[in-house]
């Protein structure tokens, strides 16, 4: 039950006698666990009030009393910050208030405090080595938990297992986390003393200076990390490198490299550990909260990637390869042949012949060649008349002209082709068919008035000569 600052002023004077109020202000602490409150008495004086709301949260002042009593002289004046003193108690029923003693300091928001800079960062670090490098046996004596390193890594399992049954934990948050508690290397660390509960409400400042700390319900050897879980949170994060840097230049080789990466990993966490403290305790304004604050980590993370967190980098699920597309086949094109011209007799007695064959080699596919820039010769049907074989002429440079009858001068070497260029076939001369009957008496396609000087001497030539045929 939730009570009132003068409530809480009225039973500061049953637990502290003398005690006269003058003045009242609330105080910054876990709204879902405890009223605080200021108070100012006649003399100036400042007390704290803290009063339970649930009996889990008054054990946790106990604990805290048993804590601030394990404190000696001694350890008190080996710490660079002054503690709180409990100056009286008052019990209502199962709960139990209790009035600290005023403490130098004023509290800061985490805004605030990141605005103080580099100097409160340095400080701030070697106030936490300090914290770190208080003896465990003064925790032993009063009998306040202790955790072994794999011990810390098996309680967040069993915290994961409790987060995932409620269903409400995005898949992504839980494989993220579930990796890095099964990241050994991680979890190789040596336990302290730890305040458990550290963050901005439980510090005083002075002059960019932790002058006091508060709220030791929490006290217990365990990960170090822990204290640092806040600083994880932060958006300025020079800040928090910073005061690390100056909590490793106190702590030296003690201080464990990972440290920000399981604080990294707490800070996230503590979201999961809220939800199921509200899911426990049926506050559904609470379950909201926290299952909208664990959906905009989850999308933080997707979008920007989040701290890492494990030593080992997780696999990354393979992406979708696209489908393989095959490679295009290359276009196939017969190479262009080369062909002669043939003479006109020849072609007309084979004309009868060339048909037949063609209607029977039409039905079967020509087999397709490669691409080349090869020149091909396709031999010239052979005429069936006796005598010597004729020699197919060189391939002309240009058509000639239906009008013009061929020259008998001798035929000229054929102009060479590049080797990036596919050779053009020579087209025949158009002359008129002769009568097979004329064939015998002109193979060539001369006319019959040429000059004799076709038979002189050829120049030397790579040309095919062409050979008369011998008219018997």
């Amino acid at each position: 039950m939730k009570r009132s600052p003068m409530e809480l002023a009225a039973i500061a004077t049953a637990a502290v006698p003398g005690l006269a109020p003058t003045g009242v202000a609330t105080l910054p602490d876990d709204g879902n666990d405890f009223d605080s409150v200021l108070i100012v008495d006649a003399s100036g004086n400042r007390w704290r009030v803290r009063s339970p709301l649930h009996e889990d949260a008054s054990m946790r002042l106990e604990t805290e009393l048993a804590a601030l009593r394990a404190f000696s002289a001694g350890i008190r004046a080996s710490l660079p910050f002054a503690l709180p003193s409990v100056a009286g108690t008052v019990r209502q029923g199962p709960l139990r208030t209790f009035v600290y003693n005023h403490l130098p300091g004023k509290q800061y928001s985490l805004e605030d405090l990141v605005g103080l800079g580099s100097r409160c960062a340095k400080d701030l670090g070697s106030v936490m080595a300090a914290i770190h490098s208080m003896p465990s046996s003064a925790i032993d004596r009063a009998d306040l938990p202790a955790y072994t390193a794999e011990q810390v890594r098996q309680r967040r399992l069993n915290e994961l297992d409790a987060a995932a049954t409620t269903g409400m934990i995005p898949s992504r948050l839980l494989r993220r986390w579930e990796h890095a508690l099964e990241d050994v290397a991680l979890w190789r660390f040596n336990a302290t003393a730890i305040h458990g509960d550290l963050h901005e409400d439980q510090l005083l400042i002075a002059d960019a200076k932790v002058v006091a700390v508060n709220g030791w319900t929490d006290l217990q050897v365990g990960d170090p990390a822990d204290d640092f879980a806040w600083l994880a949170a932060v958006h300025e994060q020079s800040f928090a490198e910073a005061a690390f840097e100056s909590y490793v230049a106190v702590r030296g080789d003690r201080a464990d490299p990972h440290i920000m990466r399981r604080a990294a990993l707490a800070a996230e966490f503590a979201l999961a550990q809220w939800l199921v403290k509200a899911i426990a305790s049926g506050d559904a304004a609470r379950i909201t909260e926290a299952k909208v604050m664990l959906e905009e980590l989850d999308s933080d993370i997707a979008e920007y990637g989040g701290q890492p967190i494990s030593v080992v980098e997780p696999p990354r699920a393979p992406r979708p390869e696209p489908e393989a597309t095959p490679a295009p086949s290359p276009k196939v094109s017969p190479a262009t042949p080369v062909t002669f011209a043939v003479p006109s007799a020849a072609r007309n007695e084979e004309n009868d012949e060339d048909v037949d064959e063609s209607q029977d080699e039409a039905s079967t596919a020509a087999p397709v060649e490669a691409e080349t820039s090869a020149i091909k010769v396709v031999p010239a049907p052979v005429s069936a008349a006796s005598g010597p074989r004729a020699t197919p002429p060189v391939p002309a440079k240009a058509p000639v002209k239906p009008a013009e009858a061929p020259k008998p001068a001798a035929p000229s070497p054929a102009k060479p082709t590049k080797p990036d260029e596919a050779p053009k076939p020579a087209a025949p001369s158009p002359a008129k068919p002769t009568k097979p009957e004329e064939a015998a008496k002109s193979p060539g396609t001369a006319a019959p008035d040429a000059p004799k000087k076709a038979s002189a001497a050829e120049p030397e030539t790579n040309a095919i000569p062409i050979q008369k045929l011998d008219p018997k």
